[in-house]
């Protein structure tokens, strides 16, 4: 917010995700109504004030933070998520691996439901199905526990990659993961790793939310499943094990949805179109 008092020029903000959102219902660093979570609601409040525009990811969560900040909303603009196409993209993958592969990467965080994940392994070890899991975060002490107390034998766990290494492991893979949490910030985005996946023709299978639904159509271009459910994860694992043209079709129509919404010239145009409007030239 003091960009602006310092500059007096046009601000487009980023705000994909709230300070609020983040810091009370997923890092739990307070609980709601103390004066530090007060503090960061007020920090997303002032940001968009401040802000002649704001970006956020999907129409859901627009209409969320609307009734948050008590305001309309002709100041927020929908902006997919992109990533950067040159370096996620389809590929074959640079070895064979037995069974059946399940690939996650992310942040061990609530919202990212990795101990969903382990739960679904665990239901999975007798059916030729492995996971690789990469990444560290706030619950990764507590999620590595519990992967030893379930006795997990199909589970390889990878520290944090490179980007361009991340796209290595994932071509490895025949389903990638997205999110399985169910708190506030779950049910509010669709996350990178949703739009990476894509990005590299890989099947989808992720929580259902409002957001998602916004790019993603249940066993059209992703497979969506219920949030919290170790079983219905491992359900649908099975389902897209057994089934090879419904993870082709899925990919397919999944990788085209990328390329009309995601890559980086998508974001570009749409970014340049909002900068246009609040510098209010002509295109």
């Amino acid at each position: 917010p003091f960009i602006r008092l310092l500059t007096w020029k046009p601000i487009v903000f980023d705000m994909y995700i709230g300070t609020y959102e983040t810091m009370v219902f997923d890092r739990q660093k307070t609980q709601p109504g103390t004066l530090m979570a007060r503090i960061y609601a007020l920090s997303d409040w002032l940001s968009y004030k401040m802000a002649n525009v704001s970006i956020l990811d999907t129409h859901h969560a627009i209409a969320h933070f609307g009734k948050v900040i008590g305001s309309d909303t002709k100041k927020l603009q929908r902006l997919f998520l992109a990533v950067d196409d040159s370096a996620i993209y389809p590929r074959e993958p640079d070895r064979p691996h037995d069974g059946f592969l399940v690939h996650f990467h992310g942040e061990f965080s609530p919202f990212h439901g990795v101990r969903i994940i382990l739960q679904a392994a665990k239901l999975l070890e007798d059916q030729n199905v492995r996971f690789q899991i990469i990444g560290k975060g706030i619950t990764y002490e507590e999620d590595m526990q519990l992967g030893r107390d379930l006795g997990l034998k199909n589970v390889t766990f990878v520290d944090t990659v490179s980007y361009a290494d991340l796209a290595v492991y994932m071509a490895r893979a025949d389903v990638c993961l997205g999110i399985f949490g169910d708190n506030a910030r779950a049910q509010l985005v669709m996350t990178n790793k949703a739009i990476e996946a894509i990005g590299m023709a890989k099947p989808l299978i992720t929580r259902t939310n409002q957001p998602i639904q916004e790019l993603f159509t249940h066993r059209e271009n992703a497979f969506l499943v219920e949030p919290a459910n170790p079983q219905a994860l491992a359900n649908a694992i099975l389902e897209l094990q057994a089934n090879p043209v419904l993870r082709e079709s899925m990919a397919k129509n999944a990788y085209a949805a990328f390329q009309a919404n995601c890559t980086i010239a998508q974001l570009g145009n749409s970014l340049d179109r909002i900068i246009r409007s609040v510098l209010k030239r002509p295109a």
